[in-house]
C-alpha cells in the first residue's frame, strides 16, 4: 500500500488532534502579530521607489542629507471667494502668527505672503521634528487655524501642508476602509449562509480568512526589513486574504459535507476532502504564488512589496486550509451544520442534480463551435476599448473633492500655483564647483521666469547641502499634474538642465518631482511588462503541464485567462477613461488608468482565474478517467463543481466591488477591474467558453497523453435522450440502469445489499450490473478492490447518493478497465484527484 499524500496525512493528524492543531494555529497567528508589531514597518523611501531620471534625482537629493521639516501653509481668503479686504486679511494673518508661535509643535513662522491676484494671504509655518509622523502632531496647528476662522467673520482660513494633508487623507481612507469592512463581512456571511444554510458553516470560512489576514500582515511587516513595504500592502493583503481564504475554506468545507452526507465518518470525510479539495487548494495556491512572483521582474520596489504581501497571504491561506480547518471540522462535528436556517438549509441539502446548470451548458455541449465563436466574440468586443488604454500615475487631481483638505489644496494652488505641481531639479558636483552650480541654476531660473509653462507667483530658492556637493531647487508649474501643460514643462526643464550644467565639470543632474515620477514610472512599466507577462505565462504553462500532463490543457488555460483579462481591461477603460460612470461611482475621470494597475491586475487575475480553472478541469479529468466520453465528462465535471465555483466567485465579486466605493481612484479601479474579471470568468468563460472548447477538442484535450477509459466520441446527453430510445442502451457495454430503478428504493429483484452499497449502486437488479461489464464479480471484489467509489476519488460527490440514476460513467468505463483491472484509479498518481487505496 502506497503512502497517502501529505495533505491527507496532515489532515488526519489535525482531525485526530484537534485541540493541538487549533492551539498551534492560534499561537502562530498571535506570534506573527506580536513579532510584526515589535519589529515595525520599514517603508519604501523616495530614493528606493524611484526609477529612471526621477529615481536618480531622488538619490541625489538623499545624498545631500537635507534636514526634512514638515511645512504647513495657512491660507486666508474671503469666505465668498471674492477679493480679500486688506485690513481684515492682515489682522487675521497677525492672529495666525501669534497663535502659531505659542505652540510647542511649531519651530518657525514666516511673514505673510500676498497672492499675485490680491485675493489671498499665505502664512508659512515650519513644524518641529521630521515629516514621517507630522500627521500625528499637526492637530494643535489645525485647532489654532480653526480658532482664527471663528474669530474673524467673513474670512475662510484653510491649512494645507505635510501633516494636515496626510491627516485629512488618512482619516478619509480610514473611514472608507472601515465602511468597506462593515459591508464586506456581513455580505460575505450572507452569501455563505445561502451556500451552506447553517450559521456555523458560514462563519468558519470568514473567521479563518480574517486570521489569515492578521497573520499575513504581521509576517509582511517582518518581511519589510528585507524588502521595504509600500503603504498599500495591508489593503492588498486584506483584499487577497478575504478572497482566497474564503474560497479555499469553501472548497474544503463543501466536500467534507458531501462526504458526510454519503455516510462517511468525520475523519474519513476530512481525509477525502483533504485528498481532493485539499490537493486542489495546494495546486491553486501554487498557481497564484507563481503568478504573483512575476511582479518581482518589474524591478520596482512597490511591485516587489505588493508581490511579497500577496504571496505571504496566499501561502498562509493554503496552510490554514490544510491544518487548522480539518481540526475545526473534526471538533465541530455535526455542529458545523447548526444552527440551521430553515429555508436555506432545505435549499442547500436538496438532493438530485440541479436543473439550472445542465440547461445553461446545453448550448456549449450541443453546438460547441457556434457557442465558442459567439462567446469569444463577445469577450473580444468587451476588450476593444483596452486598445485605447492610457496610463498615468494618480495625483491630487484624482482625489475626491468631497474631502475638505482636497478642496483646501485647490484653493491654495489657485492663488499660489508654485505650491501645487512642482518639478525638483537636483545637481551633484564636486564641492569646489558649488559656485558654478549655483550660478548655472540661477541662469536656469531666469529662463523659467520668462516662460508661461512655469509658475511666477514666487521666486524659487536654491538649497545647498552642508558639504556643498548637492544643490536642489523646486520649480513650480500652474498646471495639474496629469495635464499636458505639466508634461510639457517637464520636457522643457529636462532639456534646459543639461544645457545649464554643460559648463560644470563632473556635474550630475536630474529632474524629479511628482510629474516626473509618474512619467518615468509609466515608461518603466511599459518596458518591463513583456518580461513579467512572459514569466507568468511560461511558469503557468509549466505548472499546468505538470498537473494535468497535457499541453492542450495548459495552452487552453492560458488562452482563456488572457481572454478574460483582456475583456476586464476593456471594461476598466470604458468605465474610467470616460465620464458616463462618474456620477454612479463618484469619481472624476482623468481620461486614464492608473499606471501600476494593469500589470498588477493581470498578475492577480491570472492567479485567481487559475483557481477556478484547476478546480473545474480537475473534475472534468476525473470524470474522463472514470471512462466517460469527453462531452459527458465536461457536463458532469462542470455541473458538479458549478455550485462551489459560483459561490466562491460571488464572494470575490462582492468583496472586490466594495473597493469600487472607496474615495481613492486607484482603489476604485482595482475593485471594479477585479470584480468585472471574476464575473466574466465565472459566467462566460466557465459556462460557455471552457465547455465549448473542451467539447470541440474531444480527445485532443489530453494531448499528448491519452486517458484510459471510454471513447471520446460524442455521447447523448442524459437530458436529451428519450426514455424509451436512448442510444446508449442500444450497446450493452454502454448500458444504463433502467429509468424505473430508483437508487436507494426497494426492488423486486434485489441483489445482496452489501455487494452494492460500498460502490454507490444500491439495490440495482442483477441483470443490469451484469451488462455493465463486471459480470460474476465476487463480493470481495466490490468491497475490497477497484470498486471503491470512483466518485470519491475526485473532487465531487457520488451522484448515486443524490439520486442521479442516469450514470454517464457506465458508458464503457467499467468494462474497459474501471473494475476488471486497477486502471487509472491505482496507477495514475499524477492526477489531481488521485486517491490511494
Amino acid at each position: 500500500m502506497r503512502k497517502k499524500p501529505a495533505t491527507v496525512r496532515i489532515a488526519r493528524w489535525s482531525a485526530t488532534h484537534p485541540w493541538s492543531a487549533i492551539g498551534l494555529w492560534v499561537v502562530f497567528v498571535a506570534a506573527c502579530l506580536v513579532l510584526g508589531g515589535a519589529a515595525g514597518t520599514n517603508s519604501i523611501s523616495d530614493e528606493e521607489s524611484g526609477v529612471r531620471e526621477s529615481g536618480r534625482a531622488g538619490k541625489i537629493v538623499h545624498s545631500g542629507d537635507f534636514p526634512e521639516k514638515a511645512e504647513e501653509n495657512v491660507l486666508i481668503t474671503a469666505e465668498d471667494g471674492g477679493k480679500l479686504d486688506p485690513a481684515a486679511g492682515r489682522e487675521a494673518a497677525a492672529d495666525v502668527v501669534e497663535r502659531m508661535k505659542a505652540l510647542d509643535e511649531v519651530e518657525a513662522v514666516g511673514d505673510p505672503v500676498p497672492a499675485p491676484d490680491g485675493k489671498a494671504l499665505l502664512v508659512p509655518v515650519t513644524m518641529k521634528g521630521d515629516t514621517e509622523n507630522a500627521d500625528r502632531r499637526v492637530q494643535p496647528l489645525l485647532d489654532a487655524s480653526a480658532s482664527v476662522q471663528d474669530a474673524h467673520e467673513g474670512l475662510r482660513v484653510d491649512e494645507v501642508g505635510t501633516g494636515s494633508t496626510a491627516k485629512g487623507l488618512s482619516e478619509t481612507l480610514g473611514e472608507d476602509f472601515k465602511k468597506a469592512e462593515l459591508i464586506s463581512l456581513p455580505l460575505t456571511l450572507l452569501i455563505l449562509l445561502v451556500v451552506f444554510g447553517a450559521i456555523i458553516a458560514a462563519g468558519v470560512p470568514v473567521v479563518l480568512a480574517l486570521s489569515c489576514v492578521g497573520a499575513a500582515i504581521g509576517l509582511s511587516t517582518l518581511a519589510s526589513h528585507v524588502l521595504p513595504e509600500t503603504s498599500a500592502v495591508s489593503n492588498v493583503i486584506l483584499l487577497m486574504g478575504m478572497a482566497v481564504g474564503v474560497d479555499y475554506s469553501l472548497f474544503y468545507l463543501k466536500r467534507e459535507r458531501e462526504e458526510r452526507r454519503a455516510g462517511k465518518s468525520h475523519v474519513d470525510a476530512i481525509e477525502v476532502a483533504a485528498e481532493t479539495s485539499g490537493h486542489t487548494v495546494v495546486v491553486s495556491g501554487t498557481t497564484v504564488i507563481v503568478a504573483m512572483a512575476g511582479l518581482y521582474l518589474a524591478n520596482e520596489a512597490t511591485f516587489a512589496s505588493l508581490a511579497t504581501g500577496s504571496i505571504i497571504v496566499v501561502a498562509v491561506a493554503v496552510l490554514a486550509s490544510l491544518t487548522v480547518l480539518p481540526a475545526l471540522l473534526a471538533k465541530l462535528g455535526r455542529w458545523v451544520d447548526r444552527p440551521k436556517v430553515p429555508f436555506l438549509w432545505r435549499l442547500t441539502m436538496r438532493s438530485g442534480e440541479s436543473r439550472v446548470w445542465p440547461a445553461l451548458l446545453r448550448p456549449a455541449l450541443s453546438k460547441p463551435f457556434i457557442t465558442l465563436v459567439v462567446s469569444v466574440g463577445a469577450l473580444l468586443l468587451l476588450a476593444v476599448p483596452a486598445l485605447d488604454m492610457k496610463l498615468k500615475q494618480p495625483g491630487s487631481d484624482d482625489l475626491s473633492r468631497d474631502i475638505a483638505v482636497v478642496r483646501a489644496m485647490d484653493r491654495l494652488t489657485d492663488h499660489f500655483p508654485s505650491k501645487g505641481t512642482v518639478h525638483q531639479v537636483a545637481v551633484r558636483a564636486p564641492a569646489d564647483r558649488a559656485d558654478d552650480v549655483e550660478s548655472a541654476l540661477n541662469g536656469l531660473l531666469e529662463r523659467t521666469a520668462k516662460d508661461e509653462l512655469f509658475a511666477h507667483d514666487s521666486t524659487p530658492t536654491v538649497k545647498v547641502s552642508e558639504d556643498r556637493r548637492v544643490h536642489t531647487v523646486d520649480v513650480g508649474t500652474p498646471y495639474q499634474p496629469k495635464s499636458d501643460g505639466a508634461r510639457q514643462s517637464l520636457d522643457l526643464l529636462r532639456e534646459w538642465v543639461p544645457q545649464a550644467m554643460a559648463d560644470v565639470p563632473g556635474a550630475e543632474s536630474a529632474v524629479g518631482g511628482k510629474v516626473a515620477q509618474g512619467v518615468d514610472f509609466t515608461g518603466h512599466l511599459e518596458e518591463r511588462m513583456p518580461w513579467v507577462v512572459g514569466f507568468v505565462l511560461l511558469l503557468t504553462f509549466v505548472t499546468m503541464v505538470m498537473i494535468f500532463r497535457s499541453i492542450a490543457v495548459a495552452l487552453s488555460a492560458i488562452l482563456l485567462n488572457l481572454l478574460s483579462a483582456a475583456a476586464s481591461f476593456g471594461v476598466l477603460v470604458a468605465v474610467f477613461q470616460n465620464t458616463w460612470a462618474e456620477g454612479f461611482l463618484d469619481f472624476h475621470s482623468s481620461g486614464a488608468v492608473v499606471s501600476w494597475l494593469p500589470l498588477f491586475l493581470f498578475v492577480v487575475l491570472f492567479g485567481l482565474s487559475m483557481d477556478y480553472h484547476v478546480f473545474v478541469v480537475s473534475r472534468i479529468r476525473e470524470a474522463a478517467l472514470a471512462g466517460a466520453p469527453t462531452r459527458t465528462a465536461v457536463r458532469e465535471g462542470i455541473t458538479r463543481s458549478a455550485g462551489v465555483v459560483t459561490s466562491a466567485a460571488i464572494v470575490m465579486v462582492g468583496v472586490f466591488a466594495i473597493f469600487g466605493t472607496l474615495s481613492m481612484v486607484e482603489f476604485k479601479q482595482l475593485g471594479v477591474g477585479l470584480a468585472a474579471a471574476i464575473l466574466l470568468d465565472a459566467v462566460i468563460i466557465r459556462i460557455y467558453v471552457l465547455p465549448a472548447l473542451m467539447t470541440a477538442l474531444g480527445k485532443w484535450n489530453w494531448w499528448p497523453g491519452k486517458l484510459p477509459g471510454g471513447p471520446d466520441g460524442p455521447a447523448p446527453l442524459p437530458d436529451q435522450a428519450e426514455p424509451g430510445n436512448r442510444h446508449a442502451e442500444e450497446q450493452p457495454q454502454y448500458a444504463r440502469f433502467a429509468a424505473d430503478q430508483q437508487y436507494g428504493q426497494p426492488s423486486a429483484q434485489q441483489a445482496p445489499q452489501q455487494q452494492y452499497q460500498q460502490g454507490g449502486y444500491q439495490q440495482a437488479p442483477q441483470q443490469h450490473y451484469q451488462q455493465g461489464g463486471y459480470q460474476q464479480a465476487p463480493q470481495q471484489h466490490y468491497q475490497q478492490g477497484a470498486y471503491q467509489q470512483p466518485y470519491h476519488q475526485g473532487d465531487h460527490q457520488d451522484p448515486y447518493h443524490q439520486g442521479d440514476h442516469q450514470d454517464p460513467y457506465q458508458q464503457g468505463g467499467y468494462q474497459q478497465g474501471g473494475y476488471q483491472q486497477p486502471g487509472p484509479y491505482r496507477d495514475d498518481a499524477s492526477r489531481p484527484g488521485y486517491y490511494q487505496q
